[in-house]
């Protein structure tokens, strides 16, 4: 979710006028090549971590909304006690954490690199919901950090709405997310076979809290090109925000083939500024997300997120997070344009 490698400078100008490689293709194939065989061999080197398999639960309704955080609970105080016992310790306190007695978990697979959806609020009952979809690097062993992006955007989304206005917002780490520095990271692979899974989530939401519900899909850096290829797959929502993204593998936002209002923001100091964006084929396999989603070509709603880096968009305080909150509660006319 929060990347800090750098890419390579941004040389994307016109196609060249002799036969030698693009400078940004170089680097990427030498990135391409790094990842491909460095990255398998630290993976293969780690242990796979003991955990039980998800709870068996009926489909969740309104009515059993509790019943479920109560089995996923059990079941993420199991996957601690099996993680403590194979001797790792950090795992085991992510897993405790999400096991307390007041969490709302909805999903949880502590298998491999971990699945988790965590509630904040009351979701049977909200009159508006905002979904908050992460980028590379989330698992169960840095999940901290996006409970934490929840957790501001609820208190925000709380201080703000009308009394008569209840929220919830959602934390989906519904899928299994690209490492920063990995092949994977710089193809659609990835979000093609999450966007599946968060359109079943929406209909899913839809289920729980109503249809006229609206629902916002904040999206985080990677995360921005699950939200683009679930557009269309999924029931309708109301916005989709783009933050630090690649982009999108979309040429615009018109492509996108929603009815959703799309947003896009990038902080003044965030690094995603710096990556090529342009779509190339290497070996059969497209690399590359296509058009920035804050350039006026893409045709989003751009606005307002300060100074702050890839990892500041729901820092408290901030502008960004004030105009996300907006968005959510759906007062677009206050939205601070960048």
């Amino acid at each position: 979710m929060e990347p800090t490698a750098e890419p390579g400078p941004d040389t994307t100008g016109g196609p060249p006028k002799d036969r030698r490689t693009p400078r940004w293709l170089r680097s990427l194939l030498a990135l391409l090549i790094t990842a491909g065989v460095v990255l398998p061999l630290s993976a293969a080197a780690r242990p796979r971590i003991p955990a039980p398999p998800p709870a068996g639960l009926p489909a969740v309704t309104a009515t059993t909304l509790e019943a479920a955080y109560a089995a996923n609970r059990a079941n993420a105080a199991r996957a601690a006690r099996m993680a403590e016992a194979h001797g790792d310790r950090h795992r085991a306190a992510a897993d405790r954490a999400l096991a307390a007695p007041a969490g709302q978990l909805l999903a949880f697979d502590g298998r491999g690199t971990g699945l988790a959806t965590e509630v904040f609020g009351d979701l049977a009952h909200a009159d508006r919901v905002a979904v908050l979809v992460p980028g590379s690097d989330t698992t169960l062993d840095t999940y901290g950090r996006f409970r934490a992006t929840a957790t501001a955007l609820h208190r925000q989304l709380s201080r703000r709405a009308p009394e008569s206005t209840r929220v919830a917002v959602v934390a989906w780490l519904g899928y299994d997310t690209p490492g920063t520095v990995s092949t994977a990271v710089l193809t659609t692979g990835r979000a093609d076979e999450a966007a599946p899974r968060l359109g079943e989530f929406l209909r899913l939401l839809r289920g729980l809290t109503g249809r006229d519900t609206p629902v916002s899909l904040l999206c985080h850096s990677y995360g921005s090109v699950v939200c683009a290829r679930s557009a269309a797959q999924g029931p309708p929502v109301a916005d989709i925000a783009l933050l630090g993204s690649p982009g999108t593998g979309a040429d615009s936002a018109a492509a996108l083939r929603t009815s959703a209002r799309i947003w896009a923001a990038r902080g003044g100091t965030d690094w995603v500024a710096q990556v090529p964006h342009v779509e190339a084929d290497l070996f059969g396999t497209t690399v590359g997300f296509g058009t920035d989603p804050v350039s006026p070509a893409f045709g989003a709603r751009v606005f307002a997120a300060g100074d702050g880096g890839h990892s500041d968009y729901f820092s408290p305080g901030s502008i960004c997070l004030a105009n996300l909150a907006r968005i959510v509660l759906g007062e677009t006319s206050e939205v601070t344009r960048a």
